[in-house]
């Protein structure tokens, strides 16, 4: 399904509005808490790639976001995939980023197992993400134009509660740095202790 989120200047054009909007600064804070080996998981463009590091890894399904990406930030090592089968080995990376992706991935409870899987027992995901509302009208709201969204931006789905996706995959979510404004969420979130 070919939508916004799959016309890189497009994209990229609405991104830069919103980065204006306040978003460049939860991009930048995802970013400055990035350690070790690095994965922006669904880099899209790269945006996020501005703030990281040399030697980030950069995976998105599409190859047309991934060369707008490459102009972006030639530091990168960018791969073509999918959340949903990473092609990384298990513990490879200390910190995922991701940054308005999940989404979008069709299975996001495999998407972010896959990203436990990838994580190092001590790792991080730095996240970015809009979620489903809180009210009642607003949560019937995003269910009503959730089928026209998806057909418009290629997949994405406003009625995600993904907050709740994140810790029903077996990650707790940190108090320290989430933040909340309208439906966007910004916070870091760590594997938690299997059994």
């Amino acid at each position: 399904m070919r939508g916004i989120e799959q016309v890189p200047w497009l994209y990229d054009a609405l991104c830069a509005i919103s980065d204006r909007l306040g978003l460049a600064r939860w991009r930048r804070w995802i970013a400055a808490g990035a350690r070790g080996r690095i994965l922006d998981l669904g880099c899209g463009t790269g945006r996020n790639l501005d703030y990281l590091p040399a030697g980030a890894v950069a995976l998105d399904p599409h190859w047309a976001s991934l060369k707008r990406a490459r102009a972006r930030a030639g530091h990168a090592r960018l791969v073509q995939g999918s959340a949903e089968a990473l092609p990384f080995r298990d513990g490879t990376f200390d910190t995922v980023v991701v940054g308005l992706v999940f989404c979008t991935v069709p299975d996001a409870p495999r998407g972010l197992s896959e990203v436990r899987r990838v994580l190092s027992p001590e790792g991080e995901l730095r996240a970015i993400e809009h979620v489903r509302a809180t009210t009642t009208w607003g949560a019937r709201w995003q269910d009503a134009i959730t089928p026209m969204w998806k057909r418009l931006t290629g997949g994405c789905h406003p009625n995600r509660d993904t907050e709740r996706t994140v810790e029903h995959a077996g990650f707790t979510i940190q108090p320290d740095g989430r933040r909340a404004k309208g439906k966007m969420r910004r916070f870091a979130a760590r594997p938690t202790a299997r059994v």
